[in-house]
């Protein structure tokens, strides 16, 4: 039983880069699946054709065509109502003028009977047959539908029906826009789209133009996914429907890796003789391919075994770090180091790198730790970079290659023997030290009572750091590999398999591969790249404040308040959140330093302000519903108090009093209400004398004296201030 059916849109491929591609849709399926009939689309005098039902199946089958997903009419299906309501009548005046006509299936696509029929529809609607075809093709082109007859609008893509493979659901893990903003889910990868997966791999990717899955990817996008082209700037491109309808990257990379015939794809995009020199598996020996020091640094992560808790509140339990070790595969010395939380991604390795070209007397005193240059002599670039291809093959290798001329090799998977160096070190440094530390994940099955390992952390991120400085000293000094493989030089020279001494050895014998840059060039081309916000508080990053010399001198701030803010470039070492630096535009750094009212967080690494900022944000939330309740209830108290105010002071106003009159007497008021406000407040520390004083005697008369005296003087002295203020 054949697959295809009327209003598939079948798509002819060309291995000719620049041709148009030909894209026809099926109208119709004789009921003995033998023939077909279809029209080529956007062809402006195309006219239905017959084919071969058996020919369309077997290009489908070998390549040669695929089905298109995506409908590049589907837009005229739903348009937006406006557009509806502007354009019904153009639409049902051609519907009138074809409907019969398309009812008569399969005569309307015999050529001998559709001349009559056209003709025929012109005379009695009384328009040219040139129309009658224009509306016969727009409603074939569009799908048969009579929304197809509408005009052309402008192609957004607008919302259609999402494809399933066998499913009504989205397979895989939901998108975080999916979970937090709810958005469509997207697509499954179907047997069509696996077709036109096949394609692209075949004329994009595994050839010798070299493209990246990503360039090869949007290619697809453009060529085989658009719902139609439009003109822009005299170009014509391609429009694509919303994201949710068409596969991600990350499906195209999956089935490119699951498909992948790996050795003939690198051999067609680079040659044999470069696959042999850069990409055939490697069995030997990686000590052996190491000629010097510096000649191969090797580096991988692993998630250590032990929970650790937070620098800046300890009560916090923040999982488990990430270790970086780079380490040089002639000696196995680890030359570079870096604990954090970041998972395995170039971030690590990014710090691991900047740690093996940095001086690491430097680096231990930052944790306390008092060292000599030959206790760890490792503060330089190595020619190449082995790395499990997860952290490095990136764009960020081009970034080594190019900057500071590090050649980055990845590995082929399962290369036991290549990542075995890196590995070894890790089970020993959970032999050593990690298995022993609090907060250590126990492999062994926790019985009923037993305590949570995990709520035995007691090491904060800095302090596991210090151990793991302590662990890399004693294994570069002291830690005797007994399965070391010497050549014939080494055995010469009796050097005993210690780290340290292999690596001094090499330095003395075989050097010229450890390159130096400044210090400055190397951390800047690892350092990452983040945006700040120049605001009239400081320039904002990570949610602290900054501040810099150009920031001050060019009145930054004052800027931001009168105008807006703006975004500048910045890179930081994640180690040191009391400086970031600012990558100016034509070249150079300007180091910003973090302000006064930020120096709480001073010594601490970023991924611990992070996650305070993190706390800080899921904690407002958490009480933002206290909070929305407590604003609630203050402003009905206060509406309460306004209420029963309002309601006295409309009462207490006379209606024949006039507003002049009582704005005029403000100043006079509030003076009486001063004298009545300060007899109240008034303190009286001594008690009042609780025996009644009989009415008439002179003590009260002479009060009483005194008391008229006074008020005399004051209506007095307010008669005078009256005439003064009338004479000015």
């Amino acid at each position: 039983m054949s697959n295809l059916s009327v209003g598939m849109i079948v798509e002819w491929i060309s291995e000719q880069e620049d041709s148009t591609p030909l894209v026809e849709r099926i109208l119709w399926v004789n009921p003995t699946a033998t023939d077909l009939v279809s029209i080529q689309l956007d062809e402006p005098l195309a006219l239905p054709v017959w084919k071969r039902l058996a020919d369309i199946e077997e290009a489908l089958s070998n390549g040669s065509a695929i089905i298109r997903v995506a409908d590049p009419y589907v837009h005229r299906l739903h348009p937006p109502e406006s557009f509806l309501l502007k354009h019904r009548q153009r639409r049902d005046a051609a519907w009138k003028v074809i409907e019969d006509m398309v009812s008569r299936v399969p005569d309307i696509y015999d050529e001998n009977i559709r001349g009559g029929l056209v003709a025929d529809a012109a005379n009695q609607h009384s328009v040219h047959k040139m129309t009658v075809y224009k509306y016969l093709r727009r409603f074939w082109w569009g799908g048969m539908v009579k929304n197809a007859l509408l005009p052309s609008y402008e192609r957004s893509g607008g919302p259609g029906k999402e494809k399933s493979a066998n499913s009504a659901s989205k397979r895989g893990r939901p998108t975080k826009a999916t979970v937090l903003r709810d958005a469509p889910p997207g697509i499954n990868v179907d047997d069509s789209i696996r077709r036109i997966f096949s394609v692209a791999f075949r004329l994009y990717v595994d050839t010798n133009k070299a493209l990246t899955l990503k360039r090869a990817y949007s290619l697809m996008l453009s060529n085989y996914f658009n719902v139609g082209f439009e003109v822009k700037g005299g170009v014509r491109v391609p429009v694509l429907p919303p994201s949710h309808q068409l596969p991600t990257l990350e499906q195209f990379r999956y089935w490119y890796k699951k498909q992948q015939d790996i050795e003939a794809s690198f051999t067609k995009r680079e040659g044999a003789r470069r696959f042999a020199l850069k990409r055939r598996p490697v069995l030997g020996s990686s000590t052996k391919m190491a000629f010097g020091p510096g000649s191969i640094y090797q580096i991988d992560a692993t998630i250590a075994d032990v929970y650790l808790v937070s620098g800046l509140n300890r009560s916090q339990i923040i999982g488990r770090p990430v270790v970086y070790v780079v380490i040089d595969a002639l000696s196995r010395m680890i030359t570079g180091l870096y604990v954090g939380l970041e998972g395995p991604s170039w971030l690590g390795a990014m710090m691991a790198l900047a740690n093996a070209a940095s001086d690491k007397k430097t680096f231990c005193s930052k944790y306390g730790i008092s060292i000599s240059d030959e206790d760890w002599p490792c503060k330089n670039l190595p020619m190449e970079i082995l790395a499990d291809r997860g952290e490095l093959l990136s764009r960020h290798a081009d970034e080594l290659t190019n900057s500071l001329n590090i050649t980055v090799a990845n590995a082929p998977p399962f290369r036991a023997d290549w990542k075995g160096i890196v590995e070894q070190q890790f089970r020993i440094a959970n032999e050593r030290v990690i298995h022993w530390v609090p907060g250590a994940v126990r492999r062994v099955a926790r019985e009923r009572g037993d305590l949570d390992y995990r709520l035995d952390a007691k090491l904060d991120l800095n302090a596991f750091t210090e151990i793991m400085i302590y662990n890399t000293l004693s294994y570069n000094k002291m830690h005797w590999m007994e399965w070391y493989r010497h050549d014939e030089f080494q055995i010469q020279s009796a050097v005993d398999p210690f780290p340290r001494t292999l690596w001094n050895w090499g330095i003395e014998h075989r050097s010229g591969f450890l390159r130096t840059r400044p210090q400055e060039a190397v951390l800047l081309a690892l350092m990452p790249r983040g945006e700040a916000s120049v605001t009239h508080l400081g320039i904002k990053w990570q949610g602290l404040y900054y501040t810099s010399e150009i920031a001050v001198r060019e009145q930054w701030f004052i800027r931001a308040r009168a105008t807006r803010t703006w975004k500048v470039s910045v890179a930081y070492d994640p180690r040191n959140i009391e400086m970031i630096y600012i990558i100016q535009p034509k070249g150079g750094i300007e180091a910003c330093h973090l302000l006064e009212k930020n120096q709480d967080f001073a010594g601490y690494m970023v991924e611990e302000v992070q996650d305070y900022v993190a706390d800080r944000k899921l904690r407002k939330a958490e009480i933002k519903t206290d909070i929305l309740q407590e604003r609630a209830e203050f402003m009905a108290q206060v509406d309460a108090v306004v209420k029963a105010q309002e309601n006295l002071t409309e009462g207490a106003v006379s209606t024949d009093q006039s507003n002049h009159k009582r704005v005029k007497d403000i100043r006079q008021n509030r003076r009486e209400e001063r004298e009545r406000v300060r007899k109240a407040e008034a303190w009286e520390l001594a008690e009042q004398p609780s025996t009644p004083r009989k009415i008439g005697s002179s003590s009260q008369s002479n009060a009483s004296a005194s008391s008229s005296t006074v008020e005399s003087r004051k209506r007095g002295f307010l008669n005078i201030l009256k005439q003064t203020r009338k004479s000015d």
